[in-house]
């Protein structure tokens, strides 16, 4: 069950789930319970609606949820998140309606997080093979102040591939707590082409590894 192409070895990956738990109880140094443009919207029936599909898709992936990507856990209902915005490279305001009809592996990160940073160059290896007009790895950034410091850390690292997205204002990192889907980070959330949520987990993972290659497959369906 253990990839030996992963960026980091299985023991590594443990010790730094268990580093998360630390660095979930620092994360609440930064949050705040307000965030521009970041509400949590009660979800009207036809939206729940609109979700019913994704039923299937979440039965595909549960047999792909082991190994490298066991601390993924399938929802039980699938459901559309409150809308939340962030910002691409350029400063343009994203939401995630933007990458509509593809499947998502929203991931928020932070500099600070020591998890996150091990992390980062697995999750540009899961796009490099699997990106497509069908998936994504959108990795969304959440340190406070300008971009500076995300920007340096991206290239000193090789991150190529995942591209910039931010939110300085931890509005994105409220909604999901709210929701009850980030305790600290790295947070990570598995999205269907519709917006709705299908897979989510806390702590960090083998994104470059054969499991998660199979998973980004099933929930895509091919």
């Amino acid at each position: 069950m253990n990839d030996r192409k992963s960026t980091l070895p299985p023991r590594r990956y443990l010790a730094l789930a268990a580093l998360a738990g630390i660095v979930a109880g620092a994360a609440a140094v930064y949050v705040r319970e307000t965030g521009a443009g970041n509400g949590g919207a009660t979800q009207t029936a036809a939206v729940q609606g609109d979700c019913a599909a994704a039923s299937g898709t979440i039965a595909a992936i549960k047999p792909f949820l082991k190994g490298q990507v066991a601390a993924m856990n399938a929802v039980d209902t699938p459901r559309s998140l409150p809308p939340m915005t962030f910002k691409d490279a350029t400063g343009k305001d994203m939401t995630l309606a933007d990458f509509s009809g593809k499947t998502l592996l929203v991931n928020l990160w932070a500099t600070w997080c020591v998890p996150c940073r091990e992390e980062m160059p697995a999750l540009n290896g899961l796009e490099k093979a699997k990106g497509s007009d069908r998936f994504q790895v959108l990795a969304i950034n959440i340190d406070i102040g300008d971009d500076e410091k995300p920007k340096t850390f991206l290239t000193e690292t090789g991150v190529d591939a995942l591209g910039l997205y931010r939110d300085a204002s931890m509005g994105v990192f409220n909604v999901l707590k709210k929701e009850g889907l980030a305790f600290g980070l790295p947070a990570t959330m598995l999205i269907d082409g519709k917006g709705c949520l299908i897979g989510a987990m806390n702590g960090p993972a083998a994104w470059d590894s054969e499991d998660a290659k199979a998973l980004v497959s099933a929930a895509v369906g091919g």
